[in-house]
């Protein structure tokens, strides 16, 4: 129809136009997918085919470690002397060594024995842990590199620091005195503390100074009335004395 309406319009000189009249229409389809029964489709989703893993080439990963592993009795032996260590002393100082070399570490060695602190070394791993499980996890993050603790029974803080401001190669990164755990500036901050004894005294003092001021209060009340009791009545006494004479 669109191509006898073409001939139509157009004039009869034998000559064909330059566009030609081509009839676009919607394509019927009469075809479509129907989607799979959901039994043919839990059939195929088991029986889907799943493609092996690639091999991984040896080394080209790290070694997978358990960490339930048992330890040896090397290891337990460490654990043992670093318990009996920690358990009898009221100072642990964790110090890590930059570079130091084996004269200086003697010479600090010596400088702290004469305070009685001892310096010990222990593996990181195995002080990591030992200290997983027991009262002193919090020091667990301090055991980072080569460190080295400085172990006393008494905790001597003004000593220790003393000795280490020598040591240019040893830093100072915490410590365990007197059951609480201390930064380098808290370590630093008690070491201003006063003494024990210093502490005692002043509080003895204290009292003592309280219970003389008491005393002297006690005694001086009584004193104090009885004098003001007098002049009081020496004032009275004068004044009655004129009060008398102008009456005569």
């Amino acid at each position: 129809m669109a191509a006898t309406l073409c001939r139509i319009l157009l004039p009869k000189q034998g000559w064909l136009p330059f566009t030609q009249c081509v009839r676009h229409g919607s394509k019927s389809v009469t075809r479509h997918k129907r989607p799979l029964h959901f039994l043919k489709q839990k059939l195929m989703s088991v029986t889907r085919y799943i493609p092996p893993p690639r091999p991984v080439p040896l080394g080209a990963y790290p070694r997978k470690t358990s960490r339930d592993q048992e330890d040896d009795p090397f290891t337990i032996l460490i654990k043992k002397k670093l318990k009996s260590v920690l358990q009898e002393s009221k100072m642990i100082a964790v110090v890590q060594n930059s570079g130091s070399t084996g004269d200086e570490m003697v010479l600090l060695k010596y400088k702290l024995l004469k305070h009685g602190i001892t310096v010990k070394f222990f593996p990181n791993q195995v002080v990591r842990s030992f200290l997983k499980d027991s009262t002193y996890s919090n020091m667990a993050p301090l055991f980072i590199g080569h460190t080295v603790l400085f172990i006393s029974k008494e905790p001597k803080v003004k000593e220790m620091l003393s000795s280490l401001r020598t040591s240019r190669h040893m830093l100072l990164l915490g410590a365990f005195i007197d059951n609480t755990l201390l930064s380098a500036q808290g370590v630093v901050s008690y070491s201003k503390l006063p003494s024990v004894a210093v502490v005692q005294g002043e509080l003895v003092s204290g009292l003592t100074l309280l219970t003389s001021q008491t005393a002297a209060m006690l005694q001086r009340h009584p004193a104090q009335l009885s004098a003001l009791l007098q002049q009081h009545v020496k004032q009275q006494s004068s004044e009655g004395a004129p009060k008398a004479e102008e009456a005569t």
